[in-house]
């Protein structure tokens, strides 16, 4: 157990086991789970464990995986050739692919959840150039009840976050757990 995702883990279920308070914002119902960005496909393969880690609290779990989101997205437009030719256009579209994904992800979870339940975003490091990250997760926080948690592959400093290697980061003032946690 003394490998980075296992103190993760760890961290994490020190903190989905305790009591959670009611009158919370979406900023503080939101927990960032920060890893190394070598670990993505390790903390892929244990994702289970952290599912598991949340329902033997009785918190229902709801995995959202955005992965894929951006391809999904391209394929359904219509001038997609276009913009594999001239990749120059899609800068303009970027907002709309955001809009999409947001509405896209409510629809996995808003009718069908309670304040005990826990959303779950993976592949955050996938809108990487294509998405703000921390507009989704603003956006998307406001629409949960319970807690999100975003798998952050990046790194943390006094709450500024920085995705994968990313120059600038964002203040968020969400509770971020690591292996150090």
């Amino acid at each position: 157990m003394s490998d980075r995702l296992s103190k993760l883990l760890n961290s994490y279920e020190s903190h989905i086991s305790l009591p959670w308070p009611s009158t919370v914002s979406a900023d503080e119902r939101t927990i960032f789970l920060v890893y190394h960005k070598e670990d993505e496909l390790k903390l892929r393969a244990r994702i289970g464990e952290f599912e598991q880690a949340t329902t033997q609290y009785n918190h229902p779990w709801t995995l959202l995986d955005l992965t894929n989101s951006f391809e999904t997205w391209m394929a359904d437009q219509d001038y997609k050739e276009t913009y594999f030719e001239d990749p120059e256009y899609l800068t303009g579209l970027y907002g709309d692919f955001a809009d999409e994904l947001v509405e896209s992800l409510k629809k996995q979870f808003v009718d069908d959840q309670d304040e005990n339940d826990v959303i779950a975003m993976l592949g955050c490091g996938t809108l990487f150039g294509f998405a703000s990250v921390s507009g989704l997760v603003e956006a998307v926080a406001e629409h949960v009840k319970g807690r999100l948690v975003i798998f952050f592959p990046g790194e943390v400093h006094n709450n500024n976050f920085q995705l994968l290697d990313a120059k600038d980061g964002w203040g968020y003032h969400a509770t971020a757990i690591s292996a150090n946690s």
